[in-house]
């Protein structure tokens, strides 16, 4: 497939690019899959440079679509793996990869599966994430990943802005919640700059933002479980106007035993979700454990 005579884009997908390959295919995006591709190959470059890829790095991408992403990747990277959903864009990929960059396509390794059933990778460990991810499943996706696997030590997601907002909002923060939190449990999370819509096919009606997430050298310093502690972030915020006194209630068996466990943790039993940090929702859960 020849470049496009209109960009710079060299082996990267310009827009007459990602068209062609579209038509070819017969590739219309989906919104029931988020599917927005990027046919901007300055905005791939970014990206790639946000992510601080380097030589050695082993990157997991997920929904990679057309590829105009995993060509900048791999351009910079070790090796990439792509987990694709799309059974149409799986299949065409690795032909994309080859075709793009021939030097290069042994380095590109394709899972066709959905990413929140993905449990291993082929070929060594991945040690960073860079995707940009579709709005409806970015933050259980995010989580999985970070969950299943540790050796991801940076992570770079686009996603919708206001996703974007809550990953990285801070304790306070009106749109601060489970995502903030869990997000934190992982990995230190920030605003990493914003994308604009005309960067995309088709044009989505949303902005878009970049956040970066760089896993924290040691997790949360805890006797409790993760999943003890995600129980007590689910509690708190299903009932967000409610004092953690009173929305804990459910989660502690009684809402004296929710004060006690937050006493204990030396947190005002009149205090809500939202201005806690993740440690201190790890101590509430520390200090039922202990109560029982």
């Amino acid at each position: 497939m020849s470049n496009s005579s209109t960009d710079d884009s060299g082996p990267l997908l310009g827009p007459a690019d990602i068209r062609e390959l579209a038509g070819a295919l017969g590739v219309r995006p989906t919104k029931q899959r988020g599917q927005n591709f990027v046919i901007d190959a300055n905005t791939v470059r970014r990206i790639v440079r946000t992510a601080e890829v380097r030589p050695d790095d082993v990157v997991v991408e997920i929904g990679p679509g057309l590829g105009s992403l995993t060509l900048g990747l791999l351009e910079a990277a070790d090796r990439v793996i792509a987990v694709e959903i799309d059974d149409v864009l799986a299949a065409a990929l690795p032909s994309t990869v080859a075709a793009r960059l021939p030097g290069r396509a042994d380095r590109f390794a394709l899972v066709h599966s959905d990413a929140m059933h993905v449990t291993e990778l082929p070929g060594p460990e991945p040690t960073a994430l860079v995707a940009n991810l579709p709005y409806n499943v970015a933050v259980p996706v995010l989580l999985h990943m970070l969950a299943t696997f540790p050796s991801i030590d940076r992570t770079l997601v686009m996603v919708q802005s206001e996703v974007a907002d809550r990953l990285a909002a801070r304790p306070g923060n009106k749109v601060y919640g489970v995502p903030s939190v869990k997000a934190n449990w992982y990995a230190e999370v920030k605003r990493a700059g914003a994308i604009g819509r005309n960067v995309f096919w088709p044009a989505p009606n949303v902005d878009s933002g970049l956040v970066s997430l760089v896993r924290r050298d040691k997790p949360v310093e805890t006797s409790a479980t993760r999943a003890e502690v995600f129980g007590v972030v689910d509690a708190a915020f299903a009932q967000r106007r409610k004092t953690l006194r009173a929305a804990l209630a459910g989660w502690a068996g009684s809402a004296a035993a929710a004060e006690a466990a937050l006493v204990a943790a030396g947190i005002s039993p009149q205090a809500r979700g939202e201005a806690l940090t993740v440690e201190e929702f790890a101590r509430i859960a520390e200090m039922r454990e202990a109560g029982k």
